[in-house]
């Protein structure tokens, strides 16, 4: 039996570990061929995952995959990369924009430089990947185009603001990704008349991942991944025309969906 996303290409950036390994798997398992890039390419000791061993693991569950290495950082990176991709592959009809980095630190204090790498590698990078793919989509009639996004990104409550919000140093984090979120539905409105689907997911609770940091969370305050890549699945398969312009966090979307939540 096909899978859902046979005869497609899907690339998912930020592939190594983390929620890109596992969305590059769940892909994959539905008759994807997949291409993972990120800038680590052989194992390191400073890191869980990596794009050998990510390809590696999916190739032994009978998946095509290709695996290119880049700092998307870089605008010229991102350009050496998709063109790798559509020389190997074939240009990708399924688009997931999921690397990042993170720091958190209070914003009064907040290093420009640091700053700057968050806005490009959270915004900037989604973007201009976004308008690398879209000739290609917008020549076959269709296209779907998903952007890792985050609860953080909403509106905070207050006042009074609450301890954690303060603490926590997400300001940062929240802001790209606020601007993450109203660059998805932008998109979205101007592709709606050519077959392309933009999207949004995040996980609605932290998802521990090997390779994604150590939470020292409560088993409770936590969900598992399969809820993220579900998401993943149904907005990278849906109709274009209805299914588009959504910020989808798991668990609200897949109960709306009429989906059972595990957890």
């Amino acid at each position: 039996m096909a899978g859902l996303c046979e005869g497609r290409v899907a690339l998912v950036t930020g592939g190594s570990r983390g929620l890109g390994k596992a969305i590059a798997g769940r892909l994959a398992a539905e008759g994807a061929r997949v291409a993972i890039t990120a800038r680590t390419m052989d194992p390191d000791a400073k890191y869980v995952g990596s794009l050998r061993e990510t390809a590696a693991e999916l190739r032994a569950s009978g998946a095509e995959v290709l695996a290119v290495q880049a700092d998307l950082s870089h605008a010229e990176e991102r350009e050496r990369m998709w063109g790798e991709v559509v020389e190997g592959m074939g240009a990708p009809d399924i688009l997931i924009n999921n690397a990042a980095v993170t720091f958190l630190r209070s914003l009064d204090g907040f290093p420009e430089k640091r700053a700057r790498l968050m806005v490009e590698m959270h915004l900037l990078g989604p973007l201009h990947l976004s308008q690398l793919a879209i000739p290609h989509m917008r020549e076959r009639g269709q296209g779907w185009i998903l952007n890792l996004t985050s609860v953080a990104g909403e509106r905070i409550p207050g006042p009074p603001f609450s301890d954690f919000d303060v603490a926590a140093g997400f300001g940062m984090y929240g802001t790209v990704k606020a601007a993450l979120d109203r660059l998805t539905q932008s998109l979205a409105a101007e592709l709606h008349g050519d077959g392309i689907a933009v999207n949004a997911a995040a996980p609605f609770k932290p998802v521990p991942t090997p390779g994604a940091g150590t939470l020292d969370l409560a088993k409770e305050d936590t969900e598992d991944v399969s809820l993220i890549t579900e998401t993943v699945l149904i907005l990278c398969t849906g109709d274009p025309s209805t299914m588009t312009g959504r910020i989808a966090y798991t668990q609200p979307f897949l109960a709306g969906m009429g989906r059972a939540i595990g957890g």
